[in-house]
């Protein structure tokens, strides 16, 4: 039923001046509106509202990613621009943050403003 519909994804914030800022500056997003609620920006074919909240416990996981073509020069890139890759223990990660995983795709995780875990995904092909 919803197979064909398009999706929106959500990330909270606490300050969405601060967020509107990150996302479209930093990470080069669009922003398409902004509202008392929320930052609405286009990530690819994909609808993302930054909504506002009150309060925020950033949990612990990955809450939104993208899939990229070439994830080195998006890590340097963003570096460039002050972005600081996470590193985990007990995960092989290179300087850069990068973690090759054992299929081959490669992964960097980053957090935006609100501490919310954020991901570039390079694909293996084949």
């Amino acid at each position: 039923m919803l197979g064909t519909a398009a999706a929106v994804a959500f990330i909270p914030s606490v300050d969405l001046d601060r967020s509107e800022r990150f996302f479209a500056d930093v990470l080069g997003l669009a922003v398409e509106q902004v509202t008392p609620y929320a930052c609405v920006l286009r990530a690819g074919g994909t609808m993302l509202r930054v909504t506002r909240v009150d309060g925020l416990i950033p949990q612990p996981f990955t809450i939104f990613g993208w899939a990229v073509a070439d994830l080195r020069a998006d890590v340097a890139g963003l570096l460039a621009r002050g972005v600081t890759f996470l590193h985990y223990d007990g995960v092989p990660q290179d300087d850069a943050g990068v973690w090759s995983a054992p299929g081959g795709d490669l992964v960097a995780w980053f957090h935006d403003p609100d501490g919310n875990t954020l991901s570039l995904t390079e694909f293996a092909v084949g």
